[in-house]
């Protein structure tokens, strides 16, 4: 009976985000997309040994928050929103993205995630894991204890859309697909660093994102917007097609690889590293 009653709630949840989403019209209704209760594993249970790297990994989170930037990031990552989101993107990306800018990779970016992003909500009414601040009555770092409280944990929404935003926008622009993704794992990790999500459910997510993913293209019309996309940004950025969809100019200065705080890197700078736990730029 409580399964029963977490999914009647979970189909109430996804009526409401799809009426969030400015009528967009999906390219696929829930029903038609893989069932990530189906797909994905069940959480770690808490006495169990992937529990105790999740514990550790908690304890990390709490660690990077001493990093000023890095806190800051993190805060950011936890805006629910499209602009949001696809703003910490532009950098990697080599494009600013708007509405107005790039009518074609907007209206790609928000059909898909609007799509995928009701795939979560059935797993997180099944499981209804609870949070990490739930568990050690904690303070989060960005103060949504009241929002989040009560909502299951797994898997994490906010990493399956920045996982599958990566992806897409790494379809788009090949050539940029190094710092995309780096920026992408990135986005995840700032779910265990504000306290919201275990490494666990974290890592769910981005297996969720990419079969989210290969679920979009089995869509005729999200392959023809994928082509209009990649073609705006080639007229967007000055460059020619190439072999397929790799343009055939170099990469544009815009995706370069990236600071921490989202400036772009020198020209000297040989990418993206990690160090320390974290990832950082090896100038």
């Amino acid at each position: 009976m409580k399964k029963i009653f977490a999914l009647f709630m979970a189909s109430i949840m996804v009526a409401m985000t799809m009426n969030a989403q400015n009528e967009v019209q999906p390219y696929f209704t829930v029903d038609e997309l893989p069932d990530l209760i189906k797909c994905l594993p069940a959480p770690p249970a808490f006495d169990s040994p992937e529990f105790a790297y999740d514990m550790m990994r908690f304890a990390w989170g709490k660690q990077q928050r001493l990093d000023e930037e890095r806190a800051a990031i993190a805060k950011r990552d936890a805006v629910w929103s499209y602009e949001a989101l696809l703003a910490e993107f532009d950098v990697p990306f080599g494009l600013h993205m708007s509405p107005e800018d790039t009518p074609e990779i907007w209206k790609l970016m928000v059909t898909s995630l609007t799509t995928t992003d009701a795939m979560r909500v059935a797993p997180k009414a099944y499981y209804h894991r609870q949070r990490p601040f739930e568990r050690f009555q904690d303070k989060m770092l960005t103060d949504e204890e009241a929002d989040l409280a009560g909502e299951g944990s797994y898997p994490s929404g906010h990493t399956m859309r920045g996982w599958t935003a990566a992806l897409l926008l790494a379809e788009v622009n090949p050539a940029a697909a190094d710092t995309i993704f780096a920026r992408g794992w990135m986005y995840g990790e700032s779910r265990v660093i504000v306290g919201a999500h275990w490494q666990s459910d974290v890592d769910a997510s981005r297996v969720a994102a990419s079969i989210a993913y290969g679920a979009l293209h089995g869509s005729t019309e999200f392959r023809e917007q994928m082509s209009k996309a990649q073609e705006e940004y080639r007229v967007k950025t000055g460059q020619q097609a190439g072999i397929g969809n790799v343009p055939a100019t170099a990469v544009p200065a815009s995706s370069q690889p990236f600071r921490q705080n989202g400036d772009l890197a020198s020209e000297d700078t040989r990418g993206i590293i990690s160090q320390n736990g974290k990832k950082t730029l090896k100038n």
